[in-house]
């Protein structure tokens, strides 16, 4: 997948940044943050949560993020004060701040692709073919953060229209209408889903997609 915004484009698969036909350097951390800036766009991320997807289980200064923020600021030739891009959120961390759009290498539309989506409070995520955790680990596909919610929570698996989810054995459990999760079971377009305490919508798009972050609860 590609995402394509003013005139750069970040290439997730090859992982580059170009702009136009020149690739712009990133390191490996770099190139995460900003993947994971434009992923969850236009909900801003934490430091504490941008810590634990990029560094999980290790302890990293914020000086070091401040640098990785500035690399990836650099490479898109802005600065803290002058950014059409990377927005500082203070006192609290960072989000994108532009139009992005995501197209597969010969043009066309991921909409197509990425029919399935999670919708909570502050942010979403397209799901395509295939297993998706849901957590606070950072490995998974959906990452909540939450005290409540375990790190490796649930599993969501889609294949074209059949779609499940599954509880992976949580402390405070899996809810859907009201039931906790004993086995695996069907998700229909509308579900709400309880991870402890974070309440979640599932989504199975049109063509069209789905553009909007809703509001769960």
């Amino acid at each position: 997948m590609q995402v394509r915004f003013g005139e750069f484009i970040l290439d997730n698969e090859r992982r580059l940044l170009r702009r136009g036909d020149a690739e712009r350097h990133l390191s490996p951390k770099a190139f995460d943050l900003l993947q994971l800036l434009l992923t969850n766009r236009p909900r801003a991320l934490s430091k504490p949560e941008l810590h634990e997807r990029l560094w999980p289980s290790t302890f990293v200064s914020d000086a070091t993020l401040t640098s990785l923020v500035a690399e990836v600021r650099g490479a898109l030739g802005e600065t803290a004060g002058q950014g059409r891009f990377v927005r500082t959120v203070h006192r609290f961390g960072y989000a994108f701040d532009g139009v992005a759009t995501e197209v597969t290498p010969g043009g066309e539309s991921t909409a197509n692709r990425s029919r399935c989506w999670i919708i909570w409070e502050w942010g979403q995520v397209p799901l395509t073919d295939g297993e998706h955790l849901i957590g606070r680990a950072g490995d998974v596909t959906v990452w909540l953060e939450s005290p409540s919610v375990s790190r490796h929570h649930a599993r969501i698996r889609i294949s074209g229209t059949a779609v499940t989810i599954e509880d992976l054995g949580s402390k405070n459990g899996t809810y859907m209408r009201g039931d906790r999760l004993a086995t695996r079971s069907p998700l229909s377009d509308g579900d709400e889903i309880r991870l402890g305490s974070v309440v979640v919508k599932f989504r199975f798009s049109d063509a069209s997609g789905i553009t909007e972050t809703q509001h769960v609860g």
